[in-house]
Formats: structure tokens, sequence, C-alpha cells
């Protein structure tokens, strides 16, 4: 099997063997240099934790930024600088924000405004929410229903704008894997330039495990590249999904949340330098010096939290934002009972510095599935 990490130069680019360097498919042009991504996640990929997790990115690395799910519907009519799903800084680069939608006009409205007034530099369309609500407008995964119909809506949307269109997906309700190939086949007939792939069906939503095996049929019977995602908890996992089905990057969700590091650790591994501001240290590594840094990045994400929403809002997104990672905390459900109990910002900072003034330790594992 196609091993994409074959040599890695000490300079820090990603390369590969001649014989191997033609089958790498580029993203965004070949601007992307780093076979690691954050996945679009509602609640939970907004500016803050973008701006924390570029903390850890390796120096000289360049990957693809998502934002929180959009409908395409509202976001003609929002303030894009005002409403917390597309707050961004003004130095973030590289940004992929993801929509939902499946009717023209909106989809049009949308993706000119994210492309002219806001800075896309690409757009996903969602075809893997599972949720009930999305499922109900014929939205997200529901277009995996419709193959016709969903290469319909990569067309749309590659007809309103110059940037590149990405699909993120599921299995689907079917585990067919010749009608996902084939599906696929038709998103990439209608422009798509990239796809990513959950294989979970709808069903499982986050149960059971991940079959990267999929990932790999299906980057052997296209040719646009392909981001594998699932069951991604440690950066062996980012390694073995790489090696193991050929995909061109990988994508990671809630394991980020709480590993934010694990840019570094893959950094470390394919031979970058340590994160801007870090040199000279090498990435945590450990139940202990994991834990610590685990202290420091909340910390660290409560001030950029601060800094970008009011502190109502500030709380209730960190509190979700611990609870999806705590987890991997080995006391990680006291952690987060304390911050339900903090009434404002201050008082959560306080609780922080309390709970991490004693050594705290991670897992590697949790049986929570990506």
């Amino acid at each position: 099997m196609r091993n994409p990490l074959t040599s890695i130069p000490s300079s820090g680019a990603l390369t590969v063997h001649r014989d191997a360097a033609d089958q790498l498919r580029p993203i965004l042009g070949g601007e992307v240099n780093f076979p690691f991504c954050l996945a679009p996640m509602v609640g939970l990929s907004h500016v803050a934790f973008r701006c924390m997790l570029r903390e850890y990115l390796p120096k000289d690395a360049v990957t693809i930024w998502p934002t929180e799910m959009l409908n395409s519907r509202r976001i003609p009519s929002e303030n894009l600088q005002k409403t917390p799903e597309t707050l961004r800084n003004p130095d973030e680069t590289h940004l992929v924000p993801q929509i939902l939608g499946n009717e023209e006009i909106p989809i049009a409205l949308s993706v000119k405004r994210l492309e002219c007034e806001w800075g896309a530099r690409g757009i996903d369309i969602n075809m893997g929410c599972p949720v009930k609500k999305a499922l109900s407008h014929n939205y997200g995964v529901a277009l995996m229903g419709d193959p016709s119909y969903a290469a319909q809506v990569v067309r749309m949307t590659v007809q309103n704008t110059k940037l590149p269109v990405s699909v993120k997906l599921r299995a689907g309700h079917q585990n067919d894997l010749k009608y996902l190939i084939d599906f696929i086949r038709g998103l990439e007939d209608a422009g798509c330039s990239w796809v990513t792939l959950h294989p979970r069906t709808t069903d499982q939503k986050r149960r059971g495990s991940a079959d990267w095996s999929q990932i790999r049929s299906v980057r052997e019977a296209i040719s646009m590249p392909v981001i594998g995602n699932g069951d991604v908890q440690i950066v062996d996992d980012i390694l073995a999904l790489l090696r193991e089905t050929g995909c061109d990057m990988v994508m990671a969700g809630r394991a980020l949340t709480a590993r934010p590091w694990l840019l570094w650790q893959l950094g470390e591994a394919l031979g970058f330098g340590p994160p801007p501001g870090r040199e000279g240290q090498r990435a945590p590594c450990g139940p202990v010096e994991e834990g610590a840094e685990y202290g420091r990045s909340l910390k660290r994400l409560l001030a950029l939290m601060s800094e970008h929403f009011s502190d109502d809002l500030t709380l209730r997104k960190f509190r979700f934002f611990i609870r999806t990672g705590a987890p991997w905390l080995q006391f990680g459900h006291d952690l987060y009972a304390r911050s339900t109990k903090a009434k404002n910002t201050v008082e959560l900072a306080l609780a922080l510095e309390e709970f991490f003034a004693r050594e705290q330790s991670m897992t590697s594992r949790t049986e929570l599935r990506q």
C-alpha cells in the first residue's frame, strides 16, 4: 500500500520519494503541507479554539481550518463580524467554512459573502450531519440518499464561487461501498475538489468503530484528495490512518479538544520544527506532562474566549468544551462539575487555577468514539 510518509526531510516540508510523489494530491492548490486538520464541530470549532490550536501548529506547517456548521439560509442576512459562529481573527488563514444547505439561492448568497466579505479559501458542504433536524430538511447526510441531487448541490455551489468546494460525508445509510464510491464519483464529476470521509453509517452516529478500509477503497477509486476521519485519539492513530489508507490528510474533532498538542506531536514525527514560541521544547508526552499541558491549554482558551465572546457565552461555550474533552482527563468529571459552579469567567479562571495546581493525568484512550 502507498505510504505518504516515505521520506520527511529535516526542513519540515512534507515530501515523498519520486515514485510516490505523483500519487499525493494537493489541497488548496498545494499550499497545504501538513496532513492533519481540525473537524468542523457545532459549538466547538469557533474562533477561540482555532486560535488556541494554531499556537500548537508546527513551524512552517500549513493546514486547512474549518468553522462550525453554518446554515446557508441564515448566512445571507447575518452580521458575519458579530455572529459567534462566523467570528474570525484578521490573521487567520486557510479558512474553509462548512455550510449546510440544499437550495441554490441561499447557497449562492452564502458563498459569495464568505468568499468576498469574510475571506474564505474554500467552501465545505456538510453531507454527514445525522441529526434529525438536518434529515427532516434534506440537509446533511440525507443528501447521501439522492446521488443526483447531492451532485447538483455541489454543482450549484461550484458555479457560484471561484473557491474550491469540498464535501464532508459519512458511509451513508446504506453502508454499501459500491454505492459510496459511485456517490463520490458523482460529486467529483460535479466539481468537488476533495472529500472527507467519516466511515460510520447514519445510524451509528459515534457508536462502533470507524471502518478505515472504506477510506482506503475510496482513495484508490477516485482521483481527488481524500481526508480520513474517525477513531483518532493519539498521534499513533494519525500515522496509522495515513499509512493504512493512503489518505492525503487526517481530520480529528473531539480528540483535539483534549489534546490540541496532537498537531505538535505529529509535527515532531514528520520532522517539522516546534511551534513558534516553543523553540527548544518537545511536545508534551506521557500522562502527567499532558495533564499539565491540558491545564495550560484551557487557561489560554478561556482568555481567548473572553476576548471574542460575552461573559455569559464564554461560560456556556467553555463548559461545553470541557465536557467534550474531559473524558481523557483522569478526574475530568470533577473539573466539569467545578466549571458548572462558576458564576462568571473570573470564578472559572480561579477554578482552573485551583484544579491544575495539583498534578493531573491524562489517559491515552477513552471509549468515547470520535
